[in-house]
């Protein structure tokens, strides 16, 4: 499957079926398959990955028309020459010349190229690519220091000394990561090193995707990030060999809290801005909560794969576990526009203010932020306080809607005069995975929330607000279609100057303190941090 499209077509090259967009050329020019055909490693994964990469070479390798812009060549070109083993085991000499011929083909091209690569990732995978090529192949050591300088450049460019990146996607950085490791190694191996300000990137990068991986230590999801392959988090971090700890719960404009088997990541930062918003969502003060080896309350996620309009409905303030007023999502998109592959939008009217404060007490973690995001709209602040206990078997949440100043109150009057007399309606939204099995008990008062290790979960609202167990999606790359899943939602309505919505997320007294989970990854489930 590549880019939402099962191909079955035994028999036939994947370079003889017409891609259905541009999307599904980009994907299969970049040759990701390669990556899953060597992990199989059996005769016949490695027979259809030879049969692809010389139809490619025999196709399109003449250095022009498709497949060839920088960042494609670069992505091609580091996948063969991480599996040139694989792939070079059988064929006679000839093929494998031409298979040698063809790398040096594209570090030539690359060599001439590369700056027209999309700073970001793109220019990464043009510059990585260009800098193995030098490291390993014969006669091209000259493209060697333009290649690590570049890097540097580009480290200063579109790394904050922090360690993050402009688009705030937990995924994105770790695809920057995994690069400028690989050109790291990449020097060493040839008795150099990476420059300052690469070395720092890799350092500051590595703390941050500490910060940002769960209890089940996958990513957080979110602003057009998924949780990343299993493993490859791991792999990356082990191969950085950086091993220092994060010193905050604070990374790229996120909040982590973790206790006892629990971890809780929060968007506390204003969304991207300008061409880095051009994935992000409206997903401002939304949480993601995993127990164990189990997500539990998370977003829809990137519907990217499924296509244009479930793109745009993954980007909204509904589909995340957030408030959302009056039909209105946090932040808007703008006019669509070509980028790449596919059309996408900016972010326009998002939050500009998103204070944060992070707190210890008695009862635990606490968490307070706010966002105005729907000030311009209706006059209200929504602000959410988050506690969670020092046990992590309960999670406190309290919503509230403000006008704060008197230019506030009069939009909010303006708002509530056109709604007489229901008031501004908002639901709270608890997306859960899958995997969640959700019951509704009789009386409305609660939800039964059970995981797959068999913990359970209860939901409770406050009296402010009317409850409902309603359908949801799961959206992952990877997937034919989107996974179907429930949600806790809470609705009521805005009539006075400040509303406020409590609600509580337990354990039940029933689920045992630490449950032997080992359906996920076969090991322990309490070996949940990595290694490194």
């Amino acid at each position: 499957m590549f880019a939402g499209h099962l191909v079955e077509s035994p028999g036939w090259s994947i370079w003889d079926v017409t891609p259905p967009d541009a999307a599904f050329a980009e994907v299969i020019q970049g040759c990701p398959w390669l990556d899953d055909l060597a992990a199989l490693g059996d005769p016949g994964a490695r027979s259809l990955a030879q049969g692809w990469v010389w139809g490619w070479i025999a196709r399109y390798g003449r250095g022009k028309g498709e497949g060839w812009q920088p960042q494609l060549a670069g992505r091609r070109l580091i996948r063969w020459m991480h599996h040139s083993a694989f792939l070079l085991r059988g064929p006679d000499q000839e093929t494998s010349d031409a298979f040698r011929r063809a790398m040096g083909a594209h570090a030539i091209y690359l060599s001439r190229s590369w700056m027209r690569a999309r700073p970001g990732v793109e220019r990464i995978e043009a510059l990585t690519g260009l800098l193995y090529a030098a490291s390993f192949l014969a006669g091209m050591a000259r493209h060697a220091g333009p290649a690590k300088q570049g890097l540097d450049r580009e480290c200063r460019g579109i790394v904050h000394a922090d360690g993050a990146i402009a688009t705030r996607n937990p995924e994105e950085l770790l695809e920057v990561f995994a690069l400028l490791t690989w050109a790291a190694s990449a020097l060493r191996e040839c008795g150099d090193a990476p420059g300052a300000a690469h070395d720092a990137a890799i350092r500051s990068m590595a703390q941050n995707l500490r910060t940002l991986r769960h209890s089940d230590g996958r990513l957080a999801r979110f602003h057009g990030g998924g949780a990343g392959a299993e493993g490859r988090l791991d792999q990356a971090l082990a191969a950085s060999g950086v091993r220092t700890r994060p010193r905050s719960g604070r990374a790229m404009g996120f909040v982590k809290m973790s206790a006892g088997r629990t971890s809780l990541i929060i968007d506390a930062a204003p969304p991207p801005a300008g061409q880095a918003s051009l994935d992000a969502h409206a997903s401002t003060l939304a949480f993601e909560l995993t127990s164990g080896r189990r997500p539990l309350i998370v977003s829809c996620g990137d519907g990217a794969s499924f296509g244009p309009d479930w793109r745009r409905a993954g980007r909204a303030t509904p589909s995340h576990s957030a408030l959302c007023l009056d039909g209105y999502s946090s932040a808007r998109l703008g006019a669509p526009g070509h980028v790449g592959a596919a059309a996408r939008e900016m972010l326009e009217d998002a939050p500009t203010r998103v204070p944060v404060e992070l707190a210890t007490g008695e009862e635990g973690a606490i968490f307070e932020g706010a966002h105005d995001g729907y000030v311009s709209t209706h006059g209200l602040t929504h602000a959410r306080t988050l506690t969670l206990s020092t046990d992590g078997r309960t999670l406190t949440g309290e919503d509230m809607l403000i006008a704060m100043s008197a230019q506030d109150r009069r939009v909010f009057e303006r708002s509530i005069d056109r709604r007489a007399p229901t008031g501004i309606p908002y639901r709270i939204r608890f997306h859960l995975h899958p995997d969640v099995a959700a019951e509704l008990d009789p009386e409305g008062a609660s939800v039964e929330l059970t995981l797959a290790s068999g913990e359970v979960w209860i939901f409770r609202p406050g009296a402010e607000a009317a409850m409902r167990l309603e359908a949801s999606v799961y959206l992952e790359a990877g997937r034919l279609r989107p996974r179907a899943c429930k949600q806790v939602v809470l609705s009521g309505r805005a009539m006075e100057y400040a509303s406020r919505v409590r609600w509580t997320l337990a354990k039940s007294e029933e689920t045992a303190i630490a449950i032997r989970d080992l359906a996920a990854a076969g090991v322990d489930a309490d070996e949940t941090e990595d290694a490194t």
